[in-house]
């Protein structure tokens, strides 16, 4: 006998070798048991979780002669003849290639002889959702009310083409996709009948590949056992076969988005093409790796959800405390849009390029999370040369005008105490608001930029508002180096200390009905002469 692949080899014979669908085996079970077997199901769900398995399981249990706790015996005549393909009482069709209204007519002609040998005639219609509209109408009637002796069992991967019709007179189970602790179980079972060495690691990744699906599980060891015929199956020989990618090379490609190394993010997918891996597969299982670390900068307690060794955990909870949250979330949306795109073009290393310049350099992005980005960027230079500014700013540093660089505030001596100012009136404020475009011209980037949209108004006690229509730039002047950074430019300017406060319009807010319109206001600043005559 030839070869038969282990998905087809290792199919369930009965009910309990069900892996993952306790919730259906347990029903089905229980109506055999009690003899309250229904005439129509509807096994629905994704690839590979068990429906024409489990669909045949029932056909022989409802044909046994003596059913073990409500699965087949596989001992009787019957059990014997459906499991080898020989028996007239189970009829499987596959509608992608039957799906015409005459195939239908068939159907409802072989219905009316009932079954020679056996109690029931089953009809098992595959992929169902592909008969045409004309084969639903003319299987309605039958499907409704057949002989006692028939029963239909559909089965689907796209419920939701199913007409209302249909659905109203089946029974619907709906197939969950299997945990991969569940597949992994299963595929050590199979490893271990088949007598094959294979570490534990391999499984379990190749227990995540499959997504939830057994038959693709045992379809990729099959590859990898294929491949590495004789030998042990390892972790990276997997890896190779199915064109994956280790975990820590997705830690570096987003050390290298997060820091803009647009060398080092396309040098590493430079080697990743030399080594021959699957692109598609890469960016999937990066936007996997984008996944956990959001989960494990969003709690402490994601061992079990994640899913991962307690080595590559302890890195990944590193990296997740150094990087952002808002910017980890915009890297999954860019690279989930990516996987749909990648899927179907031909140049998808291209596509990839273009994807990580433009995270690396979001000035070249219009979008949103691009802009929040680019503010985050600009924070993290500003406090790369915090210590520096504050150092320069308290007297302990000192810049050299011989360029020989800073100088210690041991060397300068004392430093020289800054002069404090008086606090601002309405006056002085009216000289900001009839002077800022002029403030603006002597302002420096990126500060220049983000004000020119801002409005001005006066809050209580002297208080200059600055309105922003923008979130972000809100929060950014209202705090930290970016607030202290403006503070700076208005006393200066002024030569009095401005009480500032940051709010931001939102888009349906009007603002002349939140605020005064200072600068819609002409101000006539009259500077009295002191000279006594």
């Amino acid at each position: 006998m030839g070869y038969v692949a282990l998905y087809r080899k290792f199919r369930p014979p009965v009910f309990e070798d069900v892996k993952g669908q306790d919730h259906i085996v347990t029903t089905l079970k229980n109506q055999i048991k009690s003899d309250r077997v229904g005439h129509a199901y509807l096994f629905c769900g994704t690839r590979g979780t068990g429906k024409t398995s489990v669909a045949k399981i029932l056909a022989r249990a409802v044909n046994c002669e003596h059913p073990v706790d409500g699965s087949p015996c596989g001992e009787c005549d019957m059990c014997k003849e459906i499991a080898a393909g020989n028996s007239m009482n189970v009829i499987e069709i596959d509608a992608a290639s039957n799906n015409g209204v005459d195939n239908v007519r068939e159907i409802i002609d072989e219905v009316s002889y009932s079954p020679t040998k056996g109690k029931k005639k089953v009809y098992i219609i595959d992929e169902v959702h592909m008969l045409s509209t004309g084969a639903f109408n003319a299987l309605l009637k039958t499907l409704e009310e057949p002989p006692s002796y028939v029963m239909f069992i559909l089965a689907t991967t796209e419920v939701q083409k199913l007409p209302i019709t249909i659905l109203s007179r089946c029974q619907r189970y709906d197939f969950h996709r299997i945990t991969i602790d569940t597949i992994e179980a299963r595929l050590r079972e199979v490893v271990d009948a088949e007598g094959i060495k294979v570490e534990e690691r391999a499984l379990r990744y190749v227990a995540k590949t499959a997504d939830g699906s057994m038959r693709d599980s045992l379809s990729l060891l099959d590859q990898c056992i294929a491949f590495n015929y004789g030998e042990e199956l390892t972790y990276d020989k997997v890896l190779n076969v199915l064109g994956a990618v280790d975990t820590e090379v997705f830690s570096r490609l987003f050390s290298a988005l997060y820091t803009q190394d647009v060398n080092g993010a396309l040098t590493l997918l430079a080697d990743i093409v030399i080594q021959g891996r699957e692109l598609s597969q890469f960016v999937n299982d990066f936007v996997w790796y984008l996944r956990n670390l959001m989960l494990v900068q969003a709690s402490d307690q994601m061992e079990d959800v994640i899913d991962i060794s307690s080595d590559n955990l302890a890195a990944l909870k590193e990296q997740a405390n150094s990087a952002d949250i808002d910017t980890i979330l915009r890297y999954i949306r860019v690279f989930s849009e990516l996987s749909s795109q990648i899927r179907y073009a031909s140049q998808k290393r291209i596509l990839i390029e273009i994807t990580l310049i433009k995270l690396c350099k979001p000035q070249m992005d219009d979008g949103e999370g691009a802009f929040e980005d680019r503010i985050r960027i600009l924070e993290q230079h500003d406090e790369d040369n915090g210590k520096l500014l504050k150092g320069i700013q308290n007297g302990q540093v000192a810049v050299s005008l011989s360029g020989a660089g800073p100088v210690s505030g041991q060397q300068m001596g004392t430093p020289k105490a800054k002069k404090v100012l008086d606090r601002a009136v309405p006056e002085d404020i009216k000289k900001v608001v009839s002077n800022w475009p002029g403030l603006l011209m002597r302002m420096d980037n990126p500060m220049k930029t983000y004000l020119q949209k801002a409005k001005l108004s006066l809050g209580n006690d002297d208080t200059l508002q600055i309105v922003f229509d923008n979130k972000q730039l809100a929060e950014k002047y209202s705090k930290g180096e970016s607030q202290q950074e403006l503070q700076d430019f208005l006393d200066d300017a002024t030569g009095k200390h401005i009480v500032f406060e940051t709010r931001f319009l939102e888009a349906q807010q009007v603002f002349e009905e939140n605020y005064v319109n200072l600068q819609a206001i002409n101000f006539d600043i009259v500077t009295e002469d002191s000279e006594t005559e």
